[in-house]
């Protein structure tokens, strides 16, 4: 039980959803968009977040868009990850999401919500950090697309008041060769120590990981596909310039992580390699 009062609102389209929360706002209210609520309701049951309202997102027709439309695999904000994993129009992306908590919470768990919550690993974000992936958001001007990469930096970096409203991922990017692997101190449904997604596009490879550090952050794609470095070269050097990133915890040493990459890469590359991808 949420132990203090709040306003509930759920508008029908994306203009209502933005009117409202600038409306709560001069009103001195304190609004959140809400998708599945997952962390929203459990961080309000121990009042680690306080809000005056709630405006919730689902009601929104491109909020719940999953399709294949216009060259672009659409997926509305308020997508669950269960949906997404079972469209599994991006494979990568799907296995990705399948390793993200609990199948429990990944029925109620949204897109929009992984990407934008508090929980700093953010796994979802792996895919389309490395594929052409744009991102739909409302804005004071209406909708605005947006290059991913330039509005995700470990979380969607949006302005007061601007939701998410769907991400576009390129038709040609959604079968190309991938990996994904995550490991864990223990379980197999747990936080990562590091998890990474890769993926060959045409005649590059591109990977991204998370756990590593405070926030996901992608592989120097310089020296994954440097002609002249050996394996062992690419990923000391990898190591050395992702060193600054790694962070210790209760999970695993700093140590622990970078042998732990090192592993990861050392499989990536030798598969890669193996399939003609990546030469040494």
């Amino acid at each position: 039980m949420i132990p203090f009062d709040f306003d509930y609102y759920r508008p029908d389209s994306m203009e209502k959803a933005y009117e409202c929360y600038q409306s709560l706002s001069q009103m001195n209210k304190r609004p959140m968009y809400y998708g599945g609520g997952t962390e929203i309701i459990s961080m309000a049951r121990v009042k680690s977040i306080e809000f005056d309202a709630i405006i919730d997102l689902k009601a929104i027709p491109q909020c719940n868009t999953l399709e294949i439309s216009n060259g672009y695999f659409v997926m509305g904000a308020a997508q669950t990850l269960t949906n997404i994993a079972e469209f599994n129009a991006f494979p990568l992306l799907s296995k990705t999401v399948k390793r993200i908590a609990d199948h429990t919470i990944q029925d109620k768990l949204t897109i929009g919500g992984n990407l934008d919550g508090t929980i700093k690993y953010r796994e979802a974000s792996l895919p389309l950090m490395i594929s052409n992936c744009k991102l739909q958001v409302m804005t004071v001007k209406g909708i605005s697309e947006i290059p991913f990469n330039k509005l995700f930096d470990g979380r969607l970096q949006l302005e007061s008041g601007d939701f998410l409203v769907a991400i576009l991922i390129d038709q040609d990017q959604l079968n190309c060769p991938y990996s994904h692997v995550k490991k864990t101190r223990n379980e197999k449904i747990d936080y990562p120590l590091i998890s990474m997604a890769a993926m060959k596009d045409g005649s590059t490879l591109k990977a991204a990981i998370t756990g590593y550090g405070v926030k996901p952050c992608l592989i120097p794609e310089k020296i994954l596909n440097h002609k002249s470095y050996s394996i062992d070269q690419k990923i000391k050097k990898i190591i050395t310039q992702l060193h600054s990133e790694c962070k210790s915890d209760l999970s695993g040493s700093l140590e622990y992580r970078e042998f732990v990459l090192q592993n990861i890469l050392q499989e990536l590359l030798e598969h890669f390699r193996s399939t003609d991808f990546i030469m040494k």
